[in-house]
């Protein structure tokens, strides 16, 4: 069998994670080369990825870096080669778990902490507020703490689904979404 004759298949699902990677703010070039590696049966170099993606070196080494500190792809030694050779991380558990502790790590986090700093410095102007800035004010905390609470549920679920792992995770989806038909819409 030809080595090309999946190349249609892999040039769409390359393409498709690219652009789903761009929509969520993610490098359109590092998602492409993440989907390469995904999809390869071996380690590739960069000059594969700069080949298969039609990228600069500067462009391939770049992203390949930043996916290794995602934790995302692994450098992999090649004996009697002196080239970098690269592997996506191929369990789709363990791949869901690296991007959403980054995630958190990268995003959530940062915005957290800005938040609770925001309600500081509300905080310590409270007792000196009246009239409409005291509106403003009760506003705005109220909007923070509703951030966290939320940010906080979402955290608590996904440390819930992390400890249930990929055998527990079936039946917690199923048991949502049977509890989730029983409830009216409360939207």
């Amino acid at each position: 069998m030809p080595k090309d004759r999946f190349e249609p298949v892999r040039s769409l699902f390359v393409r498709r994670w690219g652009e789903m990677a761009a929509s969520w703010g993610i490098s359109r070039t590092m998602a492409e080369i993440h989907a390469l590696l995904l999809l390869a049966t071996e380690p590739l170099c960069t000059d594969d990825v700069m080949e298969h993606l039609a990228v600069s070196r500067g462009s391939a080494s770049t992203n390949l870096r930043q996916l290794v500190n995602w934790g995302l792809i692994h450098r992999v030694h090649q004996r009697n080669d002196r080239k970098e050779y690269f592997e996506a991380e191929k369990d789709v558990w363990q791949m869901f778990e690296t991007i959403t502790r980054e995630r958190r790590r990268r995003e959530v986090e940062p915005i957290v902490e800005t938040i609770e700093r925001c309600l500081s410095m509300i905080d310590k102007e409270q007792g000196r507020l009246s009239g409409e800035a005291k509106s403003d004010a009760d506003a705005y905390h109220k909007s923070f703490v509703d951030i966290l609470e939320f940010f906080g549920l979402m955290n608590t679920a996904f440390n819930g689904i992390s400890k249930v792992g990929p055998a527990g995770f079936k039946p917690l989806v199923q048991a949502l979404s049977e509890f989730a038909t029983a409830i009216p819409d409360n939207r």
